[in-house]
């Protein structure tokens, strides 16, 4: 991993590394789908993609960010109104 300032970019090896899972939320008509998995050097970090653009940029979190994230989530942090 080559870590330029905040920006790490993951190398080739360690994204094909990877097993993506695609969110159960996700639709099957081709709408946004967000797929996350965990790298595969046991830091505990995970990577978060489009999967409609794989090739793209990748965001990868602590598990400890992960984890506030999924605790977020479940408690209904991101639960938005109009």
């Amino acid at each position: 991993m080559k870590i330029t300032g905040t920006v790490q970019e993951l190398s080739a090896p360690e994204l094909a590394g990877i097993r993506w899972k695609i969110s159960s939320r996700s639709d099957s008509n081709g709408g946004s789908c967000v797929e996350a998995g965990a790298l595969a050097d046991n830091s505990g970090r995970v990577a978060v993609r489009h999967s409609h653009h794989p090739e793209g940029s990748v965001i990868v979190y602590t598990r400890a960010e992960w984890d506030a994230f999924l605790a977020g989530a479940r408690d209904g942090e991101f639960d938005f109104t109009e």
